[in-house]
């Protein structure tokens, strides 16, 4: 019998989608364009993006959630449960309360565990987020630098618990009314946090880390209920 994901290696519209991601090269989580948009930028019909995207499903390469799009990676633990009910009873003030139960802690771990590699990628999250030119470009390269430290702890549950968490995170806080300013201003509160975090992460402090997370999650969580 032959491997099903063999079977379409040759299709056009994956190939094609392939590429189209390689040169993308979006971060983990992040969100694909829809599939109108997807369609009209590779000339395909979107019976054959929709087949091509199910290849990629099925490979753990993207991951889709009904009603709300196509992301890059695999789905987070309890994807496949329905998070949208967990969406619909939780809030904003809830989610804050769980990332400070759970990211300070990650924070520590990433000290602990971080390889040269984990730390490159950590910088680059924060020279990305600096150079960014819009909210949206900012706030990709925030959820990038988070997930980057959870990655940091090696502890593939401890990441899958993240992920879930980050999907109800997007879902229920993203997307809140920004200040006029098409970008975050040079001296954003998160820049200095976000760069205290990684050199605690890089110095193996994995007390000063977890209180840098916290910290910085507690001016988030202020600046969300004043605005």
């Amino acid at each position: 019998m032959d491997h099903p994901l063999r079977d379409h290696a040759g299709d056009p519209t994956l190939v094609q989608l392939r590429a189209w991601l390689a040169r993308a090269a979006l971060p983990e989580a992040a969100r694909l364009p829809s599939e109108r948009e997807l369609c009209a930028e590779l000339g395909v019909s979107r019976g054959d993006l929709r087949k091509a995207l199910g290849v990629l499903e099925r490979e753990g390469a993207v991951w889709r959630h009904v009603g709300k799009g196509t992301f890059v990676g695999s789905a987070p633990l309890g994807e496949v449960a329905d998070l949208a009910a967990v969406e619909r009873r939780t809030n904003p003030a809830e989610v804050m309360r769980t990332r400070l139960m759970i990211e300070p802690v990650l924070a520590r771990e990433a000290a602990l565990y971080a390889t040269p590699t984990d730390l490159e990628e950590l910088r680059l999250c924060l020279q990305r987020a600096r150079a960014a030119t819009s909210w949206r470009q900012y706030e990709t390269q925030d959820n990038a630098l988070h997930r980057a430290v959870a990655k940091a702890t090696h502890n593939t549950l401890a990441l899958a618990l993240f992920d879930t968490l980050n999907t109800v995170r997007r879902a229920v806080v993203w997307g809140r009314l920004r200040a006029e300013a098409e970008r975050p201003p040079a001296d954003h509160h998160s820049f200095a946090e976000h760069e205290t975090i990684v050199a605690a992460i890089a110095e193996r402090d994995l007390h000063g880390a977890a209180q840098a997370m916290d910290a910085h999650l507690r001016t988030v969580e202020r600046r969300l209920t004043m605005g």
